[in-house]
């Protein structure tokens, strides 16, 4: 899975391989991003894309209930086209949710060691996602990060990571109908673009934040 992300770069930095500029509000940098929280997306709406924030965890547009997204903070890519909660945004509503890096947990001697995970040359990331609208007292717009199998990098980590983009792969996810195209997109970024290495156990906090939880774990804390 993917439960936690990093968004510390500039958002011009972020966007600008994306696309779009940003004319929201000031966006602070966020080390620990977790679930529940608005999340800084790209998105194609008619013939233009835009860059928005969401909340993160899809709340399909038929749930009764918008804690249904907490449940839905990931998409496995197996069957993604036929499964109720995301045929929809699926086939209509894609994502790019731009990051730094993120993190997954290994068993270590009896508990779970975070590790930070981004590309060996310092470049942003885009994780593919998807996209609801949902209404009932409020409007919320939400997302999820398609997960899917793991790179040779991340496999001794964890059994799923996020399915990351290429910048050539952008423009086809965003703007494809062709169902059978966006499915082959949804594979492990290349191993040798990625690297990892422990951090401390502050990120299992999301009030946790500030540049020193991707710093090297040293043993201690």
């Amino acid at each position: 899975m993917c439960g936690r992300y990093a968004r510390f770069s500039e958002v011009d930095r972020l966007l600008h391989p994306l696309g779009v500029r940003w004319e929201g509000p000031d966006l602070f940098p966020n080390y620990n991003t977790a679930p529940g929280q608005p999340v800084l997306a790209v998105r194609q709406r008619d013939a233009h894309r835009e860059a928005v924030l969401l909340r993160w965890g899809l709340i399909p547009a038929w749930a009764k209930d918008k804690a249904v997204g907490y449940r839905m903070i990931n998409a496995r890519a197996e069957g993604i086209a036929d499964k109720p909660a995301f045929r929809q945004p699926f086939r209509h509503q894609r994502c790019l949710i731009p990051a730094d890096g993120f993190y997954e947990w290994r068993q270590n001697d009896g508990r779970k060691q975070p590790w930070y995970i981004h590309r060996r040359d310092g470049e942003p990331l885009a994780f593919a996602g998807l996209w609801a609208r949902w209404q009932d007292s409020e409007v919320i717009e939400s997302c999820a990060i398609i997960t899917g199998a793991p790179n040779a990098v991340v496999a001794p980590i964890h059994d799923r990571m996020p399915v990351i983009l290429e910048p050539a792969d952008y423009t086809a996810w965003l703007e494809s109908d062709n169902p059978l195209l966006l499915q082959q997109l949804l594979q492990p970024l290349p191993a040798e673009l990625l690297e990892a290495y422990p951090v401390g156990l502050a990120v299992n906090k999301p009030a946790n934040g500030g540049p020193g939880l991707i710093e090297p774990w040293t043993g201690a804390g």
